[in-house]
């Protein structure tokens, strides 16, 4: 299963981020859920920070090789810092189509938008969807595809579904996309499960979606995903958990004093400095981590150095 992190706060090394914490994604990665059904695909990251030459636009870097065999990690990381990251570890099933390629790791980002997008999900059949949905697309947006990917595609449509980047923008354009996914589906015959996590990033702000639909393309989907996830690996009711599964939020104070964790100082939402947005929780105290529920759209805003956050319904 693919991984997501996304950091917002005051600027610090990025080997705090992605190499040396315990649970880093770096080494998240050596032990991938679902192994061996999944193979480790590419890895990536962008960071933003005041110090870059163009301090709008991030630093990216993305590899199609596992992320704990990625020769320039330690040599690239401890020479930056950041203030924003958005990192992902890719993981494809062992199929013809997944293709092994830069342009088909994470984080994506194109010209015309200052949203990055990393992806932890799946859409089926992406290839038909897109033969179906290619006139749904803004021309602009569509031109710069390069892989093969159903992200890639995701986020080309949301992209021209996205009017204003406000949270009731964001929710509405990812309404309107996961619409057009399963008509497009049904239309095809080709109805199946849809799982949606994403995590958007700009120099100050994160977006984090948690949305999808069921196997016969319903969106109040039914089920305690921690049961479900107890049954077998590969099974209708386990994919089906991965699809109800919550995002983690951690926000507080004093996240640059632990440099070999993600550990922050717990304080009131607004008095936040920091947040660490990930798949799951990364410390062995998952006290103070907020979950993300399926169907909610959360955005969080670097206001004079204080986290604030947004959070509304994606229900239809």
């Amino acid at each position: 299963m693919c991984r997501i992190f996304a950091y917002l706060g005051p600027e610090i090394p990025l080997e705090n981020l992605l190499l040396n914490p315990r649970n880093s994604l770096l080494n998240q990665s050596k032990a991938p859920e679902h192994h061996p059904l999944m193979q480790l695909s590419g890895w990536g990251f962008s960071a933003w920070s005041e110090s870059f030459h163009h301090p709008d636009r991030p630093l990216t870097y993305r590899r199609p090789v596992p992320a704990f065999f990625d020769d320039n990690a330690k040599r690239i990381i401890p020479s930056l810092r950041c203030h924003t990251a958005l990192a992902h570890v890719r993981a494809t099933s062992y199929r013809a189509e997944s293709v092994l390629a830069d342009e088909n790791c994470h984080p994506f980002l194109f010209e015309g938008t200052p949203w990055a997008l990393v992806h932890n999900g799946f859409v089926p059949a992406v290839n038909p969807l897109k033969r179906e949905l290619f006139s749904q697309c803004d021309r602009n947006f569509l031109r710069q595809m390069r892989g093969t990917t159903d992200t890639e595609f995701v986020y080309t449509l949301l992209l021209s579904r996205l009017k204003n980047d406000s949270i009731e923008g964001f929710a509405q354009a990812f309404r309107e996309v996961l619409e057009l996914i399963v008509t497009a589906l049904r239309s095809c015959e080709l109805l199946s499960a849809v799982k949606l996590k994403l995590a958007l990033a700009t120099p100050h702000s994160l977006v984090a979606v948690n949305y999808g639909c069921g196997f016969e393309g319903e969106y109040d989907i039914q089920g305690d995903w921690e049961e479900l996830r107890e049954r077998a690996v590969g099974s209708p009711e386990f994919l089906l958990s991965t699809v109800l599964e919550p995002l983690y939020l951690l926000t507080g104070q004093n996240f640059d004093k632990y440099g070999d964790s993600y550990d922050v100082d717990p304080c009131e939402h607004d008095r936040a400095t920091t947040a660490v947005l990930a798949s799951e929780p990364l410390t062995h105290n998952k006290e103070h981590w907020t979950e993300i529920p399926f169907g909610s759209v959360l955005r969080i805003d670097r206001v004079e150095g204080a986290i604030r956050q947004q959070i509304s319904s994606l229900q239809l």
